[in-house]
């Protein structure tokens, strides 16, 4: 598909969902890296549901520390592999406080150094806590586009390399969002909205439904 094609399919997504944006909760830049780490496999309704209380006791990387794995482990106890989510979460923190000094790094090779931190991780707290251009594409982001006919691939990281060469770099923040927004609320895996879709002269998946 050419990049002016992609373009507009972004644009038309726009005007179905103009103030979509990340809908983590989160009042500081750890509490945003902690929910995207717990976000994985996991809906955003339910990491919002279980850092409601964990965010009153949780700040800061010293506050993980202070609260110890196990406990940690117990209050995240909602979330799918809240074991291993546990444990990364505290050796993120303790690697932030003595390598970063307390700040969430802004650059791509030092986040995913981060235990739990991957490249669509990586790419959600760049996009969304520093405003860079990138795209955090999942398994639903590449369901999606793979469905329109923006790429034609078999696995999210091929997906996430095509997209970020054929969004222009002025709409990635913006496509971020939109995307994962098309999705959740659109283009779901089951019963996707596909009568009210207006990219059905093109899309694969609802010719191939028809």
């Amino acid at each position: 598909m050419t990049k002016k094609k992609v373009e507009e399919i972004i644009m038309k997504m726009e005007t179905f969902f103009p103030n979509a944006k990340c809908e983590l909760d989160f009042r500081t830049p750890f509490q945003l890296l902690t929910a995207v780490i717990l976000s994985a496999q996991t809906t955003d309704k339910q990491v919002n549901k279980t850092t409601k209380k964990l965010f009153l006791d949780i700040k800061e990387p010293k506050n993980v520390l202070e609260l110890w794995q196990e406990k940690l482990a117990q209050k995240i106890k909602s979330i799918w592999l809240y074991r291993s989510k546990s444990k990364n979460i505290y050796a993120t923190s303790k690697i932030l406080i003595e390598k970063f000094d307390n700040k969430i790094p802004d650059k791509m090779e030092n986040l995913i150094f981060l235990p739990g931190v991957g490249e669509k991780t990586a790419k959600v707290v760049l996009s969304v806590l520093y405003k860079q251009p990138y795209i955090a594409v999942d398994t639903h982001v590449h369901r999606i586009t793979n469905r329109l006919g923006i790429v034609k691939t078999k696995e999210p990281i091929q997906t996430s390399r095509i997209i970020e060469k054929l969004v222009p770099t002025k709409l990635k923040i913006k496509a971020h969002h939109l995307f994962i927004f098309w999705w959740r609320y659109f283009c779901m895996a089951r019963n996707p909205k596909c009568e009210e879709c207006p990219f059905t002269d093109f899309c694969k998946f609802y010719k191939k439904r028809k």
